[in-house]
Formats: structure tokens, C-alpha cells, sequence
């Protein structure tokens, strides 16, 4: 096969990467939060009910900011419900999610499991901007981050948090295009109640960090269109917008699949257009920077009958996917996309944390493991710190139905304080090897310390609770330094991450 090809240069850069890249989401759907990281029962959990094998396997993750509660979990969700005294809190009915919600686990408890998993952890919230507007979005901010001496910031107090949570990144709302949602609106009426609540937010606090709702996903009808008019709107209240992307292969279109992040891509560059548009309209200096807050593989196609089924249960086994090899390559090309646009894509979330659709997965009273696209994202955020280099790849393409003609190589490099690189690597080929050639110009690299490829000779490997280690990255020998470049050959089907210094 034919060299895939590219340089580095250190003049050549995208941007610093934000740690917030590599966020994550807890939402109350399924077992994310019940008998994911909350089982007061089970042999590991702390005073406070915390898993500890999930904790640790949190920390391992390298998560940063977590969204919390929803999702579309958070357009019915009565913040007041989940405060107080445990025994006093009510149990709902979570329209969402067809699932009854006991309130056994509210803000407090969310603030701190952020806590328990370090200082990297970051409070992302969101308020709800369906069903209710914005006195609700208020008398939330009022309980959590003021001091004291309102009834409010009192009543935190007396319910035992004498410290604010201190929370300064909110979510308005959640898909609010998506005709799913309960309290679904046109844009107009979203971009109006984003503005009024935002505006009315800031006069508590101007130093918030705000996020409007962008589209559901590039398919949805009124894209581009629905940024358009909220930003008319929101532009000088608001600091990010949000995308949300989910890929899965149809009809065993695995190719097709195999180049998702080609549409990522794509889906990132026109939100970028189309805010940079607003804002020259707008004759405005401000920039809009992009939070892609749900992002990741989900076997969506089967998600409607399950939740049609359910009759209202506690904690019902909802969207655990779990995934193969084949999953984790993609998944790990979706992270390159959101590095190769670290310099506007400044906050991002995994969806989710535990159970759903995630890295982690759980038994109840049992034992907790980490899913093949665990690896990828751990990696990532342990080496994807830094100046992101601008790679643009010389590579070997191939056809597919969805997207075209797509390059087989899909790569991204981020260069450390200390002046290491770590270089991330996607083989989209499923049959053969890639040789990989990187020139290194301006980089003083004399050493390659690792390089590690997730693949399997069975591209539908998976880890499960019965063989919970089955797949892992592997060491690749022969990888090397000469005549001033990087030399490698990448596995078919792989992630790949080479860290020279």
C-alpha cells in the first residue's frame, strides 16, 4: 500500500488544547447515576454511596468538566426536587425516559462525586429551558453559588453545603430543536428565552460561562438556520454554542461508518461559518466558541422500542451499547476530529460516563470494567495536552457510500509543554497495514517512547463482564526515528497513539 504522509512543525499550529476537550455527561437516564456511580449497597461504596471502583476508574479516564443532570432528562427536571433531606425529596415521573425518578441522588451528591474525582473536575450544568424559564434557571444559580443571606443560598446552607458549588459553566437547556424534547420550541422562541435567561443570569453573576443550544446534529432540518437565529439573539450574552453528534453504522455499511469523523468534520467547520457569520453581521469582535457536549458512538436505531416498552421502572438497563474494536477505532477518530479543532471546539462531553453508552460499565453488586473505547480517550486526555500542530495528511483514500472518497489515515499531533509529541492515529483500512512517514521540521525529537495501537485480529472484539479484559492497546515494535522523521506502520483497523520526545 501507499505511504501515508505528513509533517510537523512547530510554526505550524492549530491551537492550545482546552482541557475541557475532554469532558464527559451524567445524566439521569438508565443506570448512569443508580447503580453506576451511585450504589450505597454495593461492597465498594463509600459514606456517601459513591462507587469507589468507579471513582477510580473515573480518575484513570481523565475526565474534566461533567454535565449534569440531562440531556433530554433536564427539560422536565424540578431542580428543587433534588435538594434537601433524601427522604423528603419525591419521586417523578421522567417523561424522557419513560423511568420514575427518585431524586436519591440530586445536586449535592453531584458536586460531590466532582470532588471525589480531583480538582480536573468541573461542574457543567444545565438548567431547564422546557418546561420551565427563566425564575426557575434564577433560583437555581441563587442556591448553588451564592454565599449566603438569601432565603435561597440559606436554604444550601442549612441542607449542610456551607461553601457555594461555585459552578460557572451553564447549559441553556438541551436540544431544544429536537421536536422530542418536551417543551420542544421554534428558534425564535428558544433564541428569546436563552437571551432573557442568560441576560437575567449575568446580573448575578457577569462572569458565567453560557452555553446556547445549537442543532441536534447536522441532519436536522432547520441546521445552520436554527444557529443563525438563536445567535441573532444571544451572540454578546452567550460564550459557546452546542453540537451534539451520534454515528453508528446502517445497512453493514462498516466503511461508511469507519470515516463518522469526516461528517464530525464537516458538522464543526459549518457551525464555525455560520457563527463567524452572525458575527460579522453583527459587526462584532467576540468570537463564539463551540461546545460539542454529547458526542459518541450509540446504537441509536434501537434505543425508541426500548424506551417505548418500559412502563415507568427505577433504573432500567437503557442504551448499553457495548462496544468492539471496530466501535473504539471510530470513537478514537472522533477524538482526533475534536483535537484538530482545539482552536474553537473548547469544550466537549462524552455521552455518557457509566453504563449509558460509555466508557464504564457496571454489574450491580458486582464488579465494574472498562469498554474497548475506554482506552482511546484515556490516552487522549493523558497525552493530548498542549499546542495541537497542523497536520494535513498525504494518504492512501478509499470509497465510501455515506461520505465519498475518505483518506484511510486519520491523524492529529499535540505537542507538550516539555516539547514532546504525541501523535494520534486512525487506520481506516480493515484489510491492510499503513506505512506512515512524518517529516519532523523544528522539532528537536530524538526518541520514541511508545507506540501503542488498539486493534484485533477480530474487528468485533469486545470486553464484557465475562471476559472484562479481552481487548487493550498493545505495544508496536519497529516504530522509529530516522533522517529526521518518524517511520511506522499502522495495523489495519487501529488507533494509534506514537509519544516521542
Amino acid at each position: 500500500m501507499r505511504t501515508a504522509r505528513f509533517t510537523l512543525d512547530p510554526a505550524f499550529t492549530v491551537g492550545e488544547v482546552n482541557p475541557r476537550l475532554f469532558g464527559s455527561f451524567v445524566e439521569h437516564l438508565g443506570r448512569c447515576v443508580y447503580t453506576g456511580i451511585f450504589e450505597p449497597d454495593h461492597p465498594t461504596a463509600d459514606e456517601a454511596g459513591l462507587r469507589q471502583d468507579v471513582l477510580d476508574l473515573v480518575r484513570e479516564l481523565g475526565v474534566t468538566a461533567i454535565r449534569y443532570p440531562g440531556g433530554n432528562f433536564v427539560s422536565g427536571y424540578k431542580w428543587e426536587d433534588s435538594v434537601g433531606p433524601v427522604e423528603d425529596r419525591p419521586r417523578r415521573l421522567d417523561l424522557a425516559w419513560r423511568s420514575t425518578e427518585t431524586n436519591r441522588f440530586g445536586l449535592a451528591e453531584y458536586i460531590a462525586f466532582l470532588k471525589k474525582i480531583g480538582p480536573q473536575a468541573e461542574p457543567m450544568m444545565a438548567v431547564n429551558l422546557g418546561t420551565r424559564g427563566v425564575a426557575e434557571a434564577l433560583e437555581l444559580q441563587e442556591y448553588a453559588n451564592h454565599p449566603s443571606g438569601t432565603a435561597l443560598s440559606d436554604l444550601r446552607v442549612e441542607h449542610g453545603d456551607k461553601d457555594p458549588f461555585g459552578i460557572r459553566l451553564w447549559c441553556l437547556g438541551n436540544e431544544m430543536d429536537g421536536p422530542w424534547q418536551t417543551g420542544h420550541k421554534t428558534a425564535e422562541e428558544y433564541g428569546r428565552l436563552a437571551a432573557e435567561t442568560a441576560r437575567a443570569m449575568r446580573q448575578i453573576d457577569p462572569g458565567l460561562e453560557l452555553v446556547a443550544c445549537g442543532s441536534s446534529g447536522q441532519s436536522m432540518e432547520t441546521f445552520a438556520e436554527w444557529e443563525a437565529t438563536v445567535l441573532k439573539e444571544t451572540y454578546d450574552l452567550v460564550d459557546h454554542i452546542s453540537l451534539h453528534a451520534y454515528y453508528e453504522p446502517f445497512d453493514g455499511d462498516v466503511d461508511s461508518f469507519l470515516a463518522s469523523a469526516v461528517d464530525m468534520e464537516s458538522f464543526i467547520e459549518n457551525v464555525v461559518a455560520t457563527c463567524d457569520h452572525i458575527g460579522a453581521r453583527l459587526k462584532s469582535k467576540k468570537r463564539i466558541n463551540l461546545s460539542f457536549d454529547e458526542w459518541n458512538v450509540w446504537y441509536m436505531a434501537k434505543t425508541q422500542a426500548e424506551v417505548s416498552a418500559l412502563d415507568w421502572p427505577e433504573a432500567p438497563r437503557l442504551l448499553e451499547d457495548n462496544y468492539s474494536v471496530t466501535d473504539a477505532v471510530v470513537f478514537g477518530s472522533l477524538l482526533i476530529a475534536l483535537l484538530r479543532h482545539a482552536d474553537r471546539v473548547t469544550v466537549a462531553c462524552l455521552a455518557q460516563l457509566v453504563n449509558v453508552i460509555a466508557p464504564i460499565m457496571t454489574e450491580p453488586g458486582g464488579p465494574a470494567w472498562r469498554q474497548t473505547t475506554f482506552f482511546p480517550f484515556a490516552q487522549a486526555s493523558k497525552y493530548g495536552r498542549g499546542e495541537v500542530l497542523d497536520v494535513r495528511v498525504d494518504s492512501p483514500t478509499y470509497e465510501t457510500k455515506k461520505y465519498g472518497e475518505a483518506d484511510l489515515l486519520h491523524a492529529t499531533a499535540v505537542r507538550a509543554e516539555d516539547g514532546s509529541v504525541t501523535v494520534f492515529a486512525v487506520n481506516r483500512s480493515r484489510t491492510e497495514s499503513l506505512p506512515l512517514d512524518v517529516a519532523l521540521s523544528g522539532l528537536e525529537l530524538t526518541e520514541v517512547v511508545e507506540h501503542s495501537a488498539l486493534a484485533d485480529a477480530d474487528p468485533d472484539a469486545r470486553n464484557t463482564l465475562a471476559e472484562p479484559e479481552r481487548v487493550a492497546p498493545h505495544p508496536v515494535e519497529g516504530t522509529r526515528l530516522r533522517d529526521g522523521g518518524l517511520r511506522a506502520v499502522l495495523e489495519p483497523l487501529s488507533w494509534n497513539v506514537i509519544r516521542l520526545r
